[in-house]
């Protein structure tokens, strides 16, 4: 066993700064014999409990500390002397359990309290957490070593004698070894500094990379980190290539002239520690239960109570799908496990917050995810949709065989998720609330790019290399660098060669931190007591810990999603409601309306929920939907697998009877039969094998997750058991082996039916409202997609095709989004580019305006500046007032001029001027002609509105084009197709040997799509690629 332990090391969690990667670092350590090491990344704790369990797990000792940055005088105080220059390193190391919390404390306080460039610490603060806490003298950048250098050895030994008081026995003199010449300035004087006041030194590497080859692709890492190139003689640099995972012979040997006390200290420290952190134990959070109740009584009770209403409802509506009595065994079966499980007060926080969302009228989704399958959270209201109606199975969300926590996700409308998020931090209170932190990767395409970058390559070079990588989140270089277009590269490019091995030793590690989209921690004790905390870009508070570390020390997570669609819907209801008077309720609309479904049997689903991409709609005009459970099925079968397996195609043969149903056995024909006999989703692999194997529900879901994992060996004894349990029930061994074979093969297809389900609704609503209310949803579409040119521009054509007129944007008609005019949708004002909300929000309020003149003479310029004007004008917002837009736009200094000369008149009382309405008269100019008018509405709206050119050549266009700029997108590879489009944008670019070729964008009324123009074809015809020609492509 080795004699020395590194304790300053730098994990892949010091951003952009450690390369060592935690695996990596256990193997080494086991190779080295040493028993364990500390982690102390830069300032944060994001990787603690990663490198404990992987310890833990390998039999090694996990030391957990940080290498703080502490502010020269008060954490509080916001300056520097240069930039980024914001205090000195102290390494603190937690002893035991008080330590530990301690440590939580301080990163929780660097961050919240002391961040200015880099969380920071104080000596204040010191005080307050130092106990159970170990602190070593840290680098070149500690407090001490920076004194010696700087000539002040007298402050250096004050410093040090205030530690030492403060620690005690726990502070140590760090030395390091490096072959930096300031080392061994500072190593020398810290010796005289340890005898002269009894402080024991200790031997560290500062640990960055793990091997020393690994030094050059380390440099490369910081220039990552700092944006410059490893040419730059100024950039950031370490000046030394022994940052690495030295062994104890090598330590020994960099120490051989110092007394061996001094590496064998860092063993006294390793021995001190005694630290065992609590996992596995989850913390719920305490659901607000009346007195005299248990969690678990008030949990029954509420849901039994929800049940008898939900069944009231059924009945009324004529949907009761099952006995009562199957309904209360079910709920009783679910509560059991739910309680025995300890969630139920889980269950109760959800319904508690979607209750309040309902109360204060925020749109909430019916379901998400496997939880839509649990009667429980239907009866409470979490879910909105009946389980044993649509054959929903609780045990794929929660049973008693599955140790995961429970996740239930929930949707809210998008412009008011974080109104719910505010009421649960101020019920349960804002300690025991806080943000997921998620990790952004260095991922292949990105490396690739940033190492390029760094070795001086341009970015015209780079770029072409990082696209040839297959896109996707699990892609590897390693894999990648096998295909023989990059073996060819290497072969002719060293640079290229040495630029991919940097990349593939910086690929994956951790890039940047960021807020997780919806996930959010409730814990029943305080979360700085388990985890650390920091503050976001938006100030909001996060957990420094990603998800999986949050799991692992009991923080359970819930996930508050914001929902464009259900914000869309509600926009409609509310539209409706104010033009036709109709309070519609979307939650008790019929499933089974002909006129929704056809509309999903034409494949009519622009804003459409989840049906709107060419593909979904071409599937639903050939399976031709006849009711929700088609709808369900179409939802889950428009996946690759399915697509790819030939399952679409044996579903729609079978459903329109061109087919007949094929079953193994008479077993699966209950099963598969609402299918088609198509193995569709994943609960129908378990009620498969509960039916012939006996597993239990639970079991049979754990059987299919190993399924999933696709190991040989765990495989074969899957078949073995679900064969030998099949026997057992009578049925024949080929019988029962063939099943087996169909749902490995099935598994990977299958989806997930609550989930599907729960969508598929939200889908049918969407589609329900297009169906009878189309003028409102489209509007309310509109509304929400104001920002995209490219939607607006193709919702506006669907309008145009359903026979709803647009009319223009109107500065006294048009409302801040899309609206409701005769009968005919008007354009909002923020459709409108440069249009913000202050803007929009004065013109509002400033209405009604007589003329252009009066206009300019309302409004505050600072409010609505010329820019702001001029996009109106371009808009045709003042048609209605002056149809002449030039003439406007000609006019518009000197009338803005005159406006300001008056208000400010008006506003030092000088002698009344005449309304400017009567003294100011617009000069004439010409008019645009129609091509320069549709240009100006173009760059004003991002879509052409009187007209749009393509229209001009509508005649030749159907004639003579094989697609539309839509359906190519559906067009098979290496089919030809001839298009027409209006060039709206083009980009140049120079090849390696400087030729230009051009990136160009082409539109249509309904689309857009980019293409690449190679340089022999940019050569023949860069006089006519223009912006706003119309040309045919083949």
């Amino acid at each position: 066993m080795s004699d020395f332990v590194h304790l300053h090391l730098h994990t892949e969690w010091s951003l952009l700064d450690g390369a060592i990667r935690i695996d990596d670092l256990v193997k080494k350590l086991i190779e080295y014999k040493m028993p364990g090491c500390a982690i102390t990344d830069h300032g944060t704790l994001y990787g603690i409990i990663h490198f404990y369990t992987k310890l833990k797990s390998a039999g090694l000792k996990p030391i957990l500390g940080c290498e703080f940055y502490v502010a020269e005088n008060s954490r509080f105080e916001k300056k520097a002397a240069k930039k980024g220059e914001v205090g000195t390193h102290l390494v603190l190391l937690a002893k035991d359990e008080e330590g530990y919390q301690n440590l939580l404390k301080l990163a929780s306080i660097a961050y919240l309290e002391g961040f200015y460039y880099k969380p920071r610490i104080d000596k204040e603060v010191l005080r307050n957490y130092h106990r159970g806490l170990i602190a070593m003298s840290a680098c070149l950048e500690g407090e001490i070593p920076k004194l010696i250098l700087n000539g002040q050895i007298d402050k250096a030994i004050e410093v040090a004698k205030w530690y030492k008081e403060l620690f005690g026995e726990d502070f140590y003199l760090e030395l390091q070894k490096n072959d930096l010449p300031e080392q061994e300035r500072v190593n020398i004087a810290l010796l005289e500094i340890s005898e002269k006041l009894g402080i024991k030194c200790v031997a560290t590497a500062d640990c960055h990379y793990l091997d020393k080859e690994d030094a050059l692709a380390h440099e490369v890492l910081l220039c990552i980190q700092t944006g410059h190139k490893l040419s730059d003689p100024d950039r950031f640099r370490f000046n030394t290539d022994k940052l690495y995972l030295a062994s104890m012979e090598e330590m020994k040997e960099r120490f051989k002239e110092l007394p061996s006390k001094i590496l064998t200290n860092s063993m006294e420290i390793f021995e001190k520690v005694n630290l065992e952190i609590q996992t596995g134990e989850v913390l719920f959070p305490k659901a607000k239960i009346p007195q005299g109740e248990s969690v678990e009584s008030y949990f029954a009770k509420k849901a039994k109570k929800g049940l008898e209403k939900r069944i009231k409802e059924l009945k009324k509506k004529g949907y009761l799908s099952a006995d009562e009595k199957e309904y209360w065994e079910r709920l009783e079966y679910e509560m059991e496990v739910i309680i025995e499980k300890g969630y139920a007060s889980y269950f109760l926080i959800v319904a508690d917050f979607i209750e309040w969302a309902h109360s204060q009228g925020i749109p909430v989704g019916p379901g998400r995810g496997s939880s839509a399958g649990s009667l429980t959270a239907y009866a409470l209201g979490i879910t909105n949709l009946d389980p044993l109606r649509w054959g929903l199975l609780f045990e794929r969300f929660l049973n008693k065989e599955r140790p995961s926590l429970p996740d239930i996700d929930v949707d809210f409308c998008m412009e008011r998720r974080d109104e719910v998020i505010e009421y649960v931090a101020k019920t349960y209170g804002e300690k025991y609330i806080a943000k997921i932190a998620t990790f952004g990767q260095l991922k292949a395409r990105q490396v690739v790019r940033d190492v390029g970058r760094v070795l001086g390559f341009k970015p015209k070079e780079i770029d072409p290399v990082a696209k040839m990588i297959s896109p996707g989140i699990d892609v590897s270089l390693e894999k990648e660098l096998k295909r023989a277009e990059f073996k060819e590269l290497m072969q002719r490019s060293e640079k290229l060669t040495q630029l991919f091995e940097l990349a593939k030793k910086l690929e994956k590690l951790p890039r940047h931190v960021s807020q997780h989209a919806a996930g959010v921690v409730i814990a029943g004790k305080p979360i700085i007591e388990v985890a650390p905390l920091m503050k976001g870009d938006e100030g909001e508070i996060l957990v420094q810990f990603d998800m999986k570390s949050c799991e692992t020390v009991g923080l359970i997570k819930f996930d508050f999603l914001g929902l464009k669609t259900l914000t869309i819907i509600d926009h409609t209801l509310k539209l409706i409601k104010r033009y036709e008077g109709i309070d519609l309720d979307i939650n008790n609309i019929p499933l089974n309306d002909e006129k929704t479904f056809e509309l999903l049997r034409r494949g009519e689903t622009e804003g459409v929920f989840q049906l709107e991409s060419e593909g979904m709609k071409e599937l639903l005009r050939r399976l031709k939907p006849s009711d929700f459970n088609d709808l369900i099925a179409v939802l889950a079968l428009y996946r690759p697998g399915p697509l790819e397996g030939g399952l679409v195609d044996q579903y729609i043969e079978t459903k329109h009877g061109r087919r007949k149903p094929e079953y193994l056995h008479p077993l699966l024909e209950p099963i598969l039969k609402e299918t088609y006999g198509v193995i569709v989703y994943q609960e129908q692999v378990m009620e498969i094998a509960k039916a012939f194997a006996g597993y239990t529900l639970g079991e049979a879901d754990l059987l299919r997750r190993a399924i999933g994992k696709k190991q040989k060996e765990l495989m074969e004894s899957l078949r073995e058991e679900f064969v030998f349990r099949s026997i057992q029930r009578d049925i024949p061994r080929e019988i029962a082996e063939k099943v087996f074979d169909l749902i490995k093969k099935f598994a990977d297809y299958g989806f997930n039916k609550s989930h599907s389900a729960a969508y598929a609704l939200v889908a049918y609503q969407t589609a329900y409202l297009k169906a009878h209310y189309p003028i409102y949803f489209m509007a309310s579409i509109l509304t929400y997609e104001a920002n995209k040119s490219e939607e607006v521009s193709k919702y506006l054509s669907t309008a145009n095709e359903m026979g709803i007129n647009i009319l223009p944007p109107d500065i006294n008609k048009s409302e801040a989004g899309f609206s409701v005019e005769n009968n005919a949708i008007r354009i909002g004002l923020y459709a409108i580019k440069n249009v913000g909300e202050e803007a929009v929000n004065e013109i509002l309020r400033k209405r009604p305006y007589k003329s252009f003149i009066d206009f300019c003479n309302k409004i505050d310029t600072k409010k609505v500046n010329k820019k702001t004007i001029e996009a109106l004008i371009k808009a045709g917002a003042f048609d209605s007032l002056e149809s002449n837009r030039a003439k406007l736009i000609h006019n518009l200094p000197s009338a803005l001029s005159i406006s300001n000369q008056t208000k400010f008149s008006t506003l030092f009382k000088q002698t009344a001027l005449l309304s400017l309405d009567t003294t100011f008269k617009l000069e004439d100019v010409p008019e645009w002609s129609l091509d320069e008018k549709l240009n100006f509405e173009k760059e004003a709206l991002g879509f052409y509105l009187t007209d749009h050119p393509i229209n001009r050549f509508r005649r030749w266009i159907n004639i003579f084009s094989s697609y539309n700029l839509e359906k190519i997108k559906n067009a098979k590879e290496g089919t030809k197709v001839i298009i027409a489009g209006v060039i709206s944008e083009i980009k140049l670019k120079s090849t390696k040997t400087g030729e230009k070729m051009a990136i160009i964008k082409i539109e249509d009324e309904k689309a857009a799509l980019r293409a690449l123009i190679f340089p022999d074809l940019y050569k023949q015809y860069m006089q006519t690629l223009v912006e706003g020609a119309m040309l045919w492509f083949k």
